[in-house]
């Protein structure tokens, strides 16, 4: 069997990560805790202890789960008097919960859901905010991350997620809001903190997290992971990764302050193919509203539908180079430059519900492939500060962005029409054909063999699309004082958007191609009442702006890019306008216990406008209609000293108001990956100065696949606990059990033909170091 695939030097640096790993290991533990406690024994004075996130302002509690302002200086109020729905997990929450990922730590906000990827749908992380997809959403340090990926958060110190629409704040898409990594930088101060964990499904994780203090003004900090596990419940499927991330800044403490950051990971894996949808025994075409298809396994939740001929290989690098000077005491201004790529490459092996499978007990194998390639780089300037007019303060933050993304797109080809059958075996799976009648390209679905003798063939296809998008944008945030009672808070963004594509053949020659030129205004604006110092009560209304080609093919395109054809077949100029997105909330946020603990609520509706619908077979207007309404509510930090919670709770109406002429018959039916409820709840209570414990349970209601409600996975609950000792001052331990009663559920809901389901009861144990 040929296969070309593409080479990624994946061996010698993860070696290195999981080097210092061993190393971390290699004494006993009874020299471990002897060295803690000689260090504990040292004088306090001899000893520094900052922590990474207090660079600058006030210090907080490193420990608390809450969190009083946003990263970004586009959020120019604290939390609590910032008049939109805005959630960050802290690095203890990353911690206390055992995440190893972006999905892993996002399942602490209710509201947030996530889709499935296949071929076309890149695979990687494509999480739902309020019902309104987010895959081209994510930030990094309040840059876009363009390209899609699984994100790790070995070197991410907490993360944000802005909930509603806020174009404003990050540009185009963000209907229903925004996620933004913070990531570890160099710090003064020296630092070590080391760990490795051990669990079940052959868990071996490695991280090293070490800052130090060069000089007065300059620090240098490294960030290493090394990762390896399979996936309980999920015969075949593994994860392999590693990545670096150093840091260096000069100028610390100074009024000119610089930051060069860069981050390298890469990843191996095998990866789920998912389990197929049932479906009638007239076919999928014969799914209905009033009796969705759910997945079936065929009695077995470890069945893996894949063959190993499936891989999936992943590279991701982003350097940074970020100045900041201090105009005066009152004034700042940043300039960050940034480039940075993200590949994908991958053969995934898909259950295929087309071929009249499942219903008969067969499942056709149908092959999904990318090569795609996503090159970005972003110079972003902002000057913000406090300036008083008339006696009215403000706090501002005003910018200009410029943005270039490149995305290529290709894929393999895999013959799997290799073996001699009748006419009917290519379009159709059935008990007959499964095995070697089929070529193995049908199997059974109670009973898959991963390791078939598959005998097709894979070559590369070089044939696919190339995109390019360059974004010229300026923005503005204000929040004015009006009295101590009463404050408004503005933002308004300009951005003009021009995008291309062309599609080729395998030999080089253009098929088709298409461009667009876009210019939209958002803006938020919001008015709080504070009725006393540590509570606020709030009003607000956002935009948001998705123009065609947004995701530059690197997800889901719901208004994609092209317009009509000439006679020659070429697309022409997109005549499709942006669509629109605003939202109208009303909320109160408050600061309790001698402002340990935050509690907020709100009231929302999310409505997306000129959307783009078919309204015959090869026309498109600008005319549909969605809405999500709802209610949330959450409550993160400290009920006692010894007492944390971080918790949430969200109900959410969805509906599709206008399909358009040809989706007119979904008008009523909920949108795809919005349960109606779903809520989070985690603690930890400190028994002892030594010992911490602590649990969660996270509830997710039933959620649809498709808009058509003809596909469907059933609500679950899922609950986990940790245990966490204190050995030493310098040593520690963790157990976390995640999914305690092994719930077999699904977290991933795709369209058509399948879902992910989600890993069974996984045990970790892990031991960290502190010096």
């Amino acid at each position: 069997m040929a296969r070309q695939y593409a080479q990624l030097p994946v061996s010698s640096p993860r070696l290195l990560a999981s080097a210092i790993g061993v190393a971390i290991t290699a004494g006993s533990a009874g020299q471990m805790v002897f060295a803690a406690e000689k260090t504990e024994s040292k004088s306090s004075g001899n000893a520094i202890a900052l922590d990474a996130t207090a660079i600058t302002g006030e210090a907080q509690d490193p420990t608390s789960y809450q969190v009083e302002k946003a990263s970004s200086p586009k959020y120019t109020a604290p939390l609590v008097d910032t008049p939109r729905s805005v959630t960050v997990i802290p690095q203890q929450v990353l911690k206390d919960t055992g995440a190893l990922n972006m999905q892993d730590a996002l399942r602490t906000v209710p509201g947030i859901t996530f889709g499935a990827g296949e071929g076309g749908n890149p695979q990687g992380d494509r999480p739902f905010i309020r019902g309104f997809d987010a895959q081209g959403d994510t930030y990094l340090d309040g840059v876009r991350d363009t390209g899609s990926q699984s994100r790790e958060i070995f070197a991410v110190e907490n993360i944000e997620v802005s909930k509603g629409p806020n174009s404003a704040i990050g540009g185009r898409g963000a209907a229903g809001g925004s996620i933004n990594l913070v990531s570890k930088k160099a710090h003064l101060g020296n630092s070590f903190d080391g760990g490795f964990t051990w669990g079940s499904d052959q868990t071996q994780r490695y991280t090293l997290d070490g800052n130090y203090q060069f000089s007065d003004t300059a620090a240098g900090r490294l960030n290493l992971m090394s990762h390896e596990s399979n996936v309980a419940g999920r015969d075949k499927v593994d994860y392999d990764r590693w990545g670096i991330a150093p840091s260096l800044a000069f100028g610390l403490g100074t009024d000119t302050r610089v930051n060069l950051d860069y981050y390298h990971l890469e990843s191996n894996d095998t990866p789920d193919s998912g389990i197929p949808y049932s479906i009638p025994t007239a076919g999928s075409a014969a799914r209905t509203k009033s009796n969705p298809d759910k997945p079936d396994a065929g009695g077995d939740h470890n069945n893996f539908y894949g063959l190993d001929r499936d891989f999936r290989k992943g590279r991701t690098d982003t350097a940074t180079f970020a100045i900041e000077h201090d105009l005066s005491d009152s004034l700042t201004i940043k300039n960050t430059l940034r480039h940075g790529t993200s590949m994908q490459d991958y053969i995934l092996t898909q259950p295929d519900d087309s071929k009249g499978n499942v219903n008969n007990g067969s499942v056709w194998r149908r092959a999904n492939t990318r090569v795609s390639n996503t090159e970005t780089t972003t110079n972003q300037t902002d000057l913000f500060g406090n300036f008083y007019v008339a006696g009215f303060k403000n706090s501002f933050s005003t910018g200009v962005e410029y943005t270039r993304e490149e995305s290529q797109k290709s894929s393999y080809n895999v013959n799997t029409d290799t073996t001699p059958r009748t006419s009917a075996a290519t379009t159709n799976c059935n008990p007959g054909l499964i095995g070697a009648a089929s070529g193995y390209n049908c199997t059974s679905l109670s009973n898959p063999n991963p390791n078939d003798p598959w005998n097709g063939a894979i070559s590369r296809n070089y044939a696919g699309t190339d995109t390019q998008s360059d974004t010229y944008a300026l923005y503005a945030f204000d929040t004015l004082e009006l009295s101590e009672q009463w404050l408004v808070n503005m933002g308004l963004r300009y951005d003009h958007f021009e995008t291309g594509y062309k599609t080729y053949t395998n030999a080089g020659t253009t098929t088709a191609k298409g461009d667009d030129t876009s210019e939209f205004v958002t803006g938020q604006f919001g008015v709080v009442y504070k009725p006393a110092e540590n509570g606020s009560i709030y009003a607000s209304y956002a935009t948001s702006a998705t123009p065609p080609g947004n995701t530059l093919g690197e997800g889901q395109e719901g208004n994609p890019l092209g317009g009509t054809a000439d006679r020659s077949g070429n697309l022409l100029s997109s005549d499709m306008e942006p669509e629109t997105t605003k939202n109208y909330e009303i909320g109160t946020k408050w600061d309790l216990l001698n402002d340990r603990l935050s509690l907020t609520a709100d009231i929302f509706r999310t409505e997306k406008e000129n959307a783009r619908v078919q309204v015959d077979t090869s026309s498109y207007e600008n005319a549909g209609k969605t809405r999500v309404q709802g209610v949330e509510l959450s409550a993160s930090g400290k009920i006692t000293d010894k007492w944390q919670v971080f918790a949430g709770y969200a109900y959410m109406d969805s509906e599709q108001v206008d399909g358009g002429p040809l989706g007119r018959a979904n008008d009523g039916n909920e949108l795809p990956n919005t349960p109606k409820n779903s809520a989070s709840l985690w603690t930890t209570y400190q028994v002892t100065p030594k010992l911490t414990i602590g649990g969660g349970a996270f509830y997710v209601d039933d959620v649809f696949g498709s808009v058509a409600n003809t596909t469907m996975v059933d609500s679950y609950v899922r609950y986990d606990a940790m245990a966490a000792y204190k050995l030493t001052k310098n040593v520690d331990l963790q157990l976390n059990v995640q999914n305690l009663t092994n719930e077999n559920y699904y977290d991933k809901a795709f369209s058509t033909h399948f879902a992910n389901q989600a890993a069974g009861r996984t045990a970790l144990l892990s031991t960290n170091f502190h010096f």
